[in-house]
């Protein structure tokens, strides 16, 4: 008998949108019950499977020396370690306190510092654990996370865009925000995968799908402050979503440090 696949589906810091888009594959993940062995993934049931597991994926960031801890066992029990959602890949949105001091922002929220223990920083899984495959996004494309479930059961490589958001503009007819009216949008350095959804409503790409291959930021931001976006909106603009994905870290850190 053909021992099917075990799946593992784990949280760390994070709003759960990207383990929202498994379930919401609705008839396409009762396919993916067929074919693999959902043994924990709470966010669906409350049946869990001790590991080891075949494949894992991981949501959200590291943010207490307890999940770095927690990650570490997470890797010695699967045998293929994905990553999944800008915070698992890039640090997330709460990557912006990297920026801060965490003892200030811990004491302007809570009532109670002393009871929070937290490390200083949001950092990606694969600051602590050699990860095998990152999916992006803010939230991950549905069908890209299809297909990854797919080609592990199959055993071939994942179909992941290389392209940017500017070829998902071009595809879908829509016009160039940033040649045409003027906006400082990231299509150009920003991996594809989103549909170019926010070009389509006149709004610039924030680069949910972190940095492309290779990407000339330096150029970019160039351009749009030589267009008059004011260097500030720019480092806005970078430090986003994947904002501590390390060629959107260096741009905005450069940007910053730049003598005005």
């Amino acid at each position: 008998m053909t021992t099917k696949p075990r799946l593992a589906v784990f949280k760390f810091a994070s709003c759960d949108g990207c383990q929202l888009q498994l379930l919401e594959a609705e008839d396409r993940l009762l396919e993916i019950a067929e074919k693999v062995e959902i043994d924990h993934f709470l966010e669906a049931r409350s049946r869990v499977v001790p590991g080891p597991y075949d494949v894992g994926l991981v949501e959200g960031s590291i943010t207490t020396a307890e999940d770095a801890e927690r990650i570490r066992e997470i890797r010695r029990q699967c045998r293929f370690l994905v990553t999944i959602g800008a915070c698992a890949t890039a640090g997330g949105i709460q990557a912006l306190r990297n920026w801060g001091r965490i003892e200030e922002f811990v004491s302007s929220v809570y009532a109670t510092p002393a009871f929070i223990d937290t490390l200083a920083t949001s950092t990606s899984i694969a600051d602590h654990v050699p990860v095998d495959f990152e999916l992006r996004g803010c939230p991950i494309d549905r069908g890209q996370l299809i297909d990854l479930i797919t080609a592990l059961v199959l055993g071939r490589k994942p179909r992941v865009p290389g392209h940017s958001v500017c070829v998902e503009c071009k595809a879908r007819g829509t016009v160039c925000v940033a040649v045409a009216k003027g906006i400082a949008c990231l299509g150009p350095v920003t991996q594809a995968g989103c549909g170019a959804i926010c070009p389509a409503h006149d709004r610039e790409c924030f680069g949910c799908f972190g940095p492309s291959e290779s990407p000339n930021l330096v150029s970019l931001t160039g351009f749009y402050e030589h267009r008059g976006a004011s260097r500030d909106a720019l480092v806005r603009l970078v430090r986003s979503f994947n904002g501590y994905a390390p060629a959107f870290r260096a741009e905005s850190d450069r940007l910053e440090a730049k003598p005005t």
